[in-house]
């Protein structure tokens, strides 16, 4: 089958920005900000928004706070809005907010597991599986990510069979989606071709997603890639906000706006109104004294990228 065959029609994009963009944001926010910031990407017709995580505000304190961001929407609201859990403490918060839909996180790494959470792979996932139970007796939805899908800080290359075993397991645990992080930015189109490609071997194709950072500019030309073999979900962030502490100058995750610009290009149906992403894109830059690295905010905005 060729590639136009198999790119889809319509993408749907997965907001990270108020969790995954802000979580390691060096510049002081409000709750406001924040809660300004999601309202925001709903109304830019945005289906998903990660509005943020229910994690130790000890380790993540930009997350503190995500219980008042969750009770700043109604209900209808709260169905397009995920948060981060990392454990059942976690979980708990997540139900007493209102959440509908909850995100768990493996690595494809050993070396990144230890070193991140301490524990093995599996020790990982057997963590996660009292938080899915619980999660599937209310009726919530379970999202998963997959981190170092393309490489390691620690151990370099990552073997796409390991990627596609950790994702069996998640869609195993009753994840509806899987998203595949290239958590530090390395991942090179052909790379990244092959290593779905695995996965989509003993795993639904229909049901993975793509999260690419964009440490070497690859993040672009590794979605497009990702779309020609079928992919249809994107994970993305406004403004390219974020970052890893893993990889020192990393430019974050791949720019909503940028994503949009491309489907745009390529006649790909997304729902997102491009206008109001750039005037989001901008009203969060200004709340962080920031100039964008997205170069299509960059373009638009008038501003240098950094």
């Amino acid at each position: 089958m060729s590639d136009a065959m198999t790119r889809p029609d319509r993408v749907r994009i997965v907001e990270v920005g108020p969790r995954d963009g802000l979580q390691n944001e060096s510049a002081e926010f409000t709750t406001a900000t924040r809660i300004e910031l999601v309202r925001r990407l709903l109304d830019c017709g945005l289906s998903h928004v990660e509005a943020g995580s229910f994690v130790s505000p000890k380790w993540v304190p930009k997350m503190a706070d995500t219980a008042e961001v969750m009770a700043a929407f109604d209900d209808d609201a709260r169905e397009r809005l995920s948060v981060l859990v990392p454990n059942l403490r976690g979980m708990e918060g997540a139900i007493a907010a209102g959440a509908t839909e909850i995100a768990i996180f493996g690595a494809a790494s050993e070396a990144f597991s230890q070193k991140n959470i301490n524990c093995s792979i599996d020790e990982s996932l057997e963590r996660f599986r009292p938080v899915c139970e619980a999660a599937k007796s209310r009726g919530m939805r379970i999202r998963g990510y997959v981190s170092c899908v393309l490489g390691c800080p620690y151990q370099g290359e990552v073997e796409p069979a390991a990627v596609a075993d950790i994702t069996a397991k998640l869609f195993a645990m009753g994840c509806y989606e899987v998203s595949l992080g290239d958590t530090i930015g390395v991942g090179t189109p052909l790379k990244a071709r092959a290593m779905i490609e695995a996965v989509a071997a003993s795993s639904p194709l229909e049901r993975l997603a793509v999260h690419f950072h964009d440490t070497y500019g690859q993040a672009l030309v590794n979605i497009y890639a990702a779309l020609d073999t079928g992919v249809r979900v994107v994970d993305s962030s406004v403004a390219g906000l974020g970052g890893c502490p893993y990889a020192p100058g990393a430019a974050g995750n791949v720019a909503t706006e940028d994503v949009v610009y491309l489907l745009d290009g390529m006649g790909i149906e997304h729902g997102v109104d491009f206008d109001a992403l750039i005037d989001t894109a901008r009203f969060i830059l200004d709340a962080l004294g920031k100039s964008p690295v997205s170069r299509v905010s960059a373009a638009r905005l008038g501003r240098c990228a950094a």
